[in-house]
């Protein structure tokens, strides 16, 4: 009987040290910030020729050099450099073959910005200068932004007007610049440091005001972001200028993509141009740059 008792406790005595065995219990939290890709676009999509000319040659004859991996200018409508101009109608030479003696050297398009010269080497497109990249923050506030500066001096023998101390309005501005197409109507101010930037849109210093090629720079994200519509201009689509010399009316001619110390853009000239730079969202190396010709 003391045996069996002994061996009893003994049991219980087992028992009361075996752990428990149960499922643990996890939690899983989402992660925040999760990176979704973008909406898809509900805008009405385009043809290439916008259901205008029928008889548009579509050919390889007047295919376009394909834009650089990941760079988003296939989106841009009416931008891109022909991959062989010299095939579009009445392009061709006039006698002889493109590598005939008698016909006219034919050079492919420019591109990276760089061209192709007679001799096989390449050159730079722009001039000195640069436009150095930043970044513009979308909250309530602008970060340090783009420094548009330039260093491209005036040619005296071409259209050019220089900023006179008579030409400031009381507050301070230039003038104004009108787009209806974006619905954009801003003041226009010498400079283009951020703190210009931050008031409306800055004039290069080494550009016309009036005369020639008037070049303006603005931001597109931020507090202040006059030009966040402008890639999405149309050809065509019009300009208004207005200073103290009068009120010129321009139209859009070109939208592309340029690299960011690209200074073709800024060249002085005889014909009456607007050209308008902002950057390109998430792209520090590119800007948007629009160039408008005089409606006469």
């Amino acid at each position: 009987m003391k045996k069996i008792r002994f061996l009893a406790l003994c049991a219980c005595l087992i028992m009361a040290l075996v752990p428990p065995a149960g499922a643990l219990e996890y939690t899983i939290n989402a992660p925040e910030g999760a990176n979704y890709g973008k909406a898809t676009s509900i805008e009405a999509s385009q043809t290439a020729d916008g259901g205008a000319r029928k008889n548009e040659d579509i050919s390889k004859n007047a295919a376009k050099i394909p834009p650089l991996f990941g760079s988003g200018a296939s989106n841009t409508l009416n931008t891109g450099s022909y991959l062989t101009p010299n095939l579009l109608p009445g392009m061709q030479p006039s006698g002889g073959t493109i590598n005939g003696s008698n016909a006219a050297v034919v050079l492919p398009p420019s591109v990276g910005g760089s061209v192709i010269g007679s001799t096989g080497s390449t050159g730079s497109s722009g001039s000195s200068g640069t436009v150095s990249g930043g970044s513009t923050s979308t909250g309530g506030s602008s970060s340090s932004g783009p420094n548009f500066s330039t260093s491209t001096q005036p040619n005296t023998s071409s259209g050019f007007t220089k900023v006179t101390s008579d030409m400031y309005y009381s507050n301070g501005h230039l003038g104004t610049l009108k787009i209806p197409a974006i619905d954009l109507s801003v003041k226009i101010y010498e400079g283009t440091d951020s703190d210009t930037l931050h008031k409306g849109v800055g004039h290069f210093k080494d550009s016309s005001i009036w005369s020639g090629n008037v070049a303006l720079a603005g931001h597109n994200r931020g507090k202040v972001q006059p030009f966040n519509k402008l890639h999405k201009l149309e050809l065509g689509d019009e300009v208004t200028l207005k200073t103290k010399l009068g009120t010129r009316t321009y139209k859009v001619i070109s939208v592309s993509k340029v690299d960011e110390d690209d200074r073709s853009g800024l060249a002085v000239t005889r014909e009456n141009k607007l050209t308008l730079y902002t950057c390109v969202e998430d792209e520090r190396d590119y800007r948007w740059c629009v160039v408008c010709s005089e409606i006469v």
